[in-house]
């Protein structure tokens, strides 16, 4: 009898010591913080053009007191790249080209009055609170110059 009341006794005393930690932790303490990195690579080609568009983005959950907020913010690089050689641009006089995701779309137009120096265009933007960009999407270039037009598809390097 004198062991099932000590045992009593000590279940007891355990269950207070966890109640008593569990009152300790104010709720001004109780912040819990979760954030997620997407970067993402994703690669295609058409018969005169390279593409690559990298996105990063980054989620925070938050819970603070019971109230759960979200954030987000991401930005993205579009690079275009000429596969010949830049003689053959030299009659260029326009481009134009955009790519379009399942949240999102972007792109350039630009006109020359010599002719182009580079291979390579670039496409940059960045954005707070917007949609991101999933992992196993799609990505829709398309690309004009001057009387040519091309389109393709970039696919996740990962994949």
């Amino acid at each position: 009898m004198k062991k099932i009341l000590t045992l009593l006794f000590t279940i007891l005393v355990l269950t207070a010591c966890t109640e008593v930690t569990k009152n300790e932790v104010t709720k001004d303490e109780v912040t819990k913080k979760e954030v997620t990195n997407n970067n993402y690579k994703f690669i295609g080609e058409s018969e005169h053009w390279d593409a690559e568009y990298s996105y990063k983005g980054t989620e925070t959950w938050e819970d603070n007191d019971g109230t759960k907020t979200y954030s987000n913010e991401d930005s993205d690089e579009l690079v275009l790249k000429y596969k010949g050689s830049l003689e053959e641009l030299s009659s260029m006089r326009k481009l134009e080209y955009s790519y379009t995701t399942s949240s999102s779309s972007g792109g350039s137009t630009n006109e020359f009055t010599e002719p182009p120096r580079e291979l390579t265009f670039t496409s940059k933007s960045s954005s707070e609170g917007g949609a991101k960009v999933n992992e196993d999407e799609v990505i829709q270039v398309h690309v004009k110059w001057d009387e040519f037009e091309e389109s393709f598809e970039l696919h996740n390097k990962k994949k």
